[in-house]
């Protein structure tokens, strides 16, 4: 089971998450949906195509921009396709 942590809060946990570029993307599913708020940044990976963001907010704290998604990979990076992966300072262990 790999965990997504931020501010002692379990943010994502899945035993199906896809591996890519050392940031494991978790499934939509097995994400907190109530945690996240849809960001207005978005940037471009050469091959995976326009990542968009959320913001994760717990107990009244905020991390912007810590969740990324592509909504429509290229097809290079389907395997990321309805899925997200955490950074800046969100925690991914495996338990």
């Amino acid at each position: 089971m790999t965990i997504a942590r931020w501010n002692g809060e379990i943010v994502a946990e899945s035993s199906r998450t896809t591996v890519v570029e050392g940031n494991h993307y978790f499934p939509i599913d097995s994400v907190r949906a109530e945690l996240l708020a849809p960001s207005p940044t978005t940037t471009v990976c050469p091959w995976k195509g326009v990542a968009s963001y959320y913001t994760i907010r717990v107990a009244g704290a905020e991390n912007p921009d810590a969740a990324w998604y592509y909504a429509d990979p290229s097809p290079a990076a389907a395997q990321v396709a309805g899925r997200v992966a955490f950074w800046r300072g969100v925690e991914v262990t495996d338990s």
